[in-house]
């Protein structure tokens, strides 16, 4: 039986349940991290020396860090669906999983903490509007790929997506202006189509 620590007020316990959904994965989720503790106990910081979530047990193999989970999930569980068996597409949907953490949701973060996890009196405006103008970068990029494809990796939903949707679904769903992304759009109007990114996109922005 898979175990999934964490809870879904995280982005990236989000991005492994909603892998284990579209993959129709048997499992337990045990709420974990920030009020509901487990993380700084010695038993998880045995398993998870960062003190963080996800963390999977899949049949005694433990894991964290999402991104890597979610692809050791579709490889395991998912191949042909979520992870694509061409090894060029796979590369494509490996790039967009990586640039979602090294370039889009460090461009959003900051905004992101600022206006939703720190109290009024602690935040500061400048912070939020540089990540903001950031954002305004990086979603070019990723505007001008989705203008001539479907998902990240080409015409069928991957892996890739899963990470990069759900850093949208929490920038689209924050009380900010945003420059309009047509492309952008679609492909998350797209991405809600599918019943898995239904149930497990549904928590509000907080």
């Amino acid at each position: 039986m898979l175990t999934l620590w964490g809870r879904l007020s995280s982005i990236n316990v989000v991005k492994v349940a909603w892998c284990i959904a579209e993959a129709n994965i048997p499992h337990e989720r045990i709420d974990a991290g920030l009020s509901f503790g487990h993380v700084r106990t010695p038993e998880y910081l045995a398993k998870n020396p960062n003190g963080l979530v996800p963390l999977i047990e899949d049949d005694g193999f433990v894991l964290w860090e999402s991104n890597a989970i979610v692809r050791y999930l579709s490889e395991k569980y998912a191949a042909g669906l979520l992870w694509p068996t061409d090894r060029q597409v796979r590369a494509d949907a490996d790039r967009w999983m990586d640039w979602q953490q090294t370039t889009l949701i460090a461009a959003l973060g900051p905004a992101f903490i600022h206006l939703y996890r720190l109290p009024a009196e602690k935040r500061d405006e400048a912070v939020i509007a540089a990540s903001l103008v950031k954002m305004t970068e990086v979603t070019a990029i990723l505007e001008s790929w989705l203008e001539t494809r479907a998902y990240v990796a080409g015409d069928q939903f991957s892996m890739g997506d899963i990470p990069i949707a759900a850093t949208l679904h929490r920038w689209l769903n924050m009380a900010i202006r945003r420059e309009e992304r047509p492309a952008i759009t679609r492909y998350y109007k797209r991405i809600m189509s599918r019943p898995a990114a239904q149930a497990s996109l549904t928590l509000p922005v907080t």
